[in-house]
């Protein structure tokens, strides 16, 4: 790989203030490019003791309705019967 090409990979936390859950991984987020976001300016002491940036998301997988079991049910045999009775079969002629 070229050295000079490529956005610098560190450690991240991505925090989700609604639900209270923040997680540690890696990303490109981590080095200031100059076609890039840079840092975050925001930091965060981990459990570890050492201090990571801080990314804030406003939805992640403890707060998404999918992952939660909070999503709606579509009805779609009620959306076939409301079709059916507006609009009615046609009879051929």
């Amino acid at each position: 790989m070229k050295k000079t090409i490529h956005p610098a990979y560190g450690p991240v936390v991505f925090r989700d203030a609604a639900a209270g859950f923040a997680f540690l991984t890696r990303s490109t987020l981590a080095g200031s490019t100059p076609s890039g976001p840079g840092v975050p300016t925001r930091t965060v002491e981990w459990e570890d003791g050492r201090t990571y940036p801080v990314v804030d998301v406003e939805i992640s997988s403890a707060s998404h309705p999918f992952w939660t079991g909070s999503a709606r049910v579509v009805d779609t045999a009620g959306r076939v019967e409301k079709f059916n009775q507006r609009y009615g079969t046609r009879s051929a002629r």
